[in-house]
């Protein structure tokens, strides 16, 4: 099967589902289980909302293969970050950092999601044909605008309780408490 422009821009579409769900079960975990994220969870999340940089920039300016690099990008660091997590916690009796969902940490989840972004992004650029066609940006409905617009929430979102977890210093590397919500009581 070909990648037509019209499926590239329908896979892109459905990579920004695919982003808001990780940014919306880490942001879920945090507040249903009331576990605050660690400095490097919060940097899996910035690459988690960095991944949607390309879809974004392929379904507002067309298809390029320096969108999905971008993506491509932000999977390898965010590979990078999770995978110096689960190493810091794979001594036989760590328990880990946070609840498992599973049977895996969220950090272990994010290694597992950037490696299947890895793995999408190459398969995705060995199809030329989605590039064969004129340089204005494709057309797309109402399904991609709310995804471009709910990662754009979800990323709010969690930019917010980053800011009310760790104030205006550098985020405590077990947080237990917002900075600036026990600050204002």
């Amino acid at each position: 099967m070909q990648l037509t422009p019209a499926r590239a821009v329908a896979l892109n579409v459905l990579s920004l589902y695919g982003v808001a769900l990780m940014l919306a079960g880490a942001f879920a975990a945090q507040l249903v289980l009331h576990e605050l994220p660690c400095p490097l969870c919060l940097l899996q999340r910035v690459m988690i909302a960095l991944l949607a940089v390309g879809p974004i920039l392929n379904i507002r300016f067309g298809l390029r293969t320096s969108h999905y690099a971008l993506s491509m990008l932000a999977a390898v660091i965010g590979a990078v970050v999770s995978g110096r997590q689960i190493l810091l916690h794979i001594l036989p009796g760590d328990a880990g950092y946070g609840t498992a969902l599973l049977g895996y940490h969220y950090y272990t989840w994010a290694f597992i999601g950037f490696g299947l972004a890895i793995a999408l992004l190459a398969t995705i650029l060995l199809s030329d044909r989605q590039f064969a066609h004129d340089a204005s940006p494709p057309s797309t409905g109402r399904f991609a605008t709310v995804a471009v617009w709910l990662v754009i929430a979800l990323t709010a979102a969690n930019v917010l309780s980053t800011l009310l977890e760790c104030g205006f210093n550098s985020c405590a590397d077990n947080p237990v408490v917002y900075e600036l919500l026990k600050r204002a009581t």
